[in-house]
């Protein structure tokens, strides 16, 4: 299954990214552009997660169908079902394709190593993110299918579309401030000081993708009514 409708009771970084998209696209918006000046003229439509269609999230081929992709290299030969199911996805009028994963607690930086059982699922995983640590040049020999991988799978999606199908896409990684509900930081600083510890860990402080990787913290209070 490929599309995941999702609960509307939810908490945490679920209720969040729900909540953003659905009543304060602007302000996500906002705070892309006010990230990422070449943006500033890009006018954002958000596809999902839509109040209207269930707040379904979307992954594999469905999530490419949704953006209206036609990659010339197939999904299927970079990565296997299930892929990364993405917490929101927009385009925006000049096409350009925008990536979302959200976060409203520090411990969810840290996920599962990849779940993939069959033996040819792993293999393609691990060559695809092998290609990505190698064209980003990192030369450590940091196993990208373990602590941080859903960090690490989503930056090699980011390099799938834009370097083996030169679709202009874009990875937003959002982390929201004052989460009571799941214990969230209360400060731009404790989300930096965990994202440095990853990055610092993973070998990507900077790096080849690093312009299209967009960081933005939103403060909960700023999505009230």
């Amino acid at each position: 299954m490929s599309i995941i409708k999702q609960s509307p009771n939810s908490k945490g970084s679920l209720y969040d990214i729900q909540t953003l998209i659905n009543n304060c696209p602007i302000l996500l918006n906002n705070k892309i552009t006010q990230k990422q000046k070449s943006l500033a003229n890009e006018r954002i439509e958000w596809l999902s997660p839509l109040e209207k269609h269930s707040f379904a999230e979307y992954r594999d081929h469905d999530f490419i169908k949704l953006l209206g992709l036609t990659p010339k290299s197939p999904l299927n030969n970079f990565w296997p079902k299930p892929g990364p199911q993405w917490d929101a996805l927009g385009k925006s009028k000049s096409g350009i394709v925008f990536l979302v994963e959200a976060k409203a607690n520090i411990p969810e930086i840290v996920t599962n190593p990849s779940g993939a059982i069959d033996s040819k699922s792993i293999n393609l995983i691990l060559r695809s993110l092998s290609k990505t640590k190698e064209y980003l040049n990192i030369k450590n020999d940091v196993d990208w299918s373990g602590k941080f991988y859903q960090y690490t799978n989503r930056l090699a999606h980011l390099y799938y579309l834009r370097e083996l199908n030169g679709i202009d896409a874009y990875l937003v990684n959002i982390y929201f401030l004052n989460e009571k509900t799941v214990s969230g930081p209360k400060s731009v600083e404790e989300w930096q000081a965990a994202i440095l510890v990853m990055k610092t860990y993973l070998g990507i402080r900077r790096h080849k993708l690093s312009k299209y990787v967009v960081d933005v913290f939103i403060d909960v209070k700023e999505m009230k009514p």
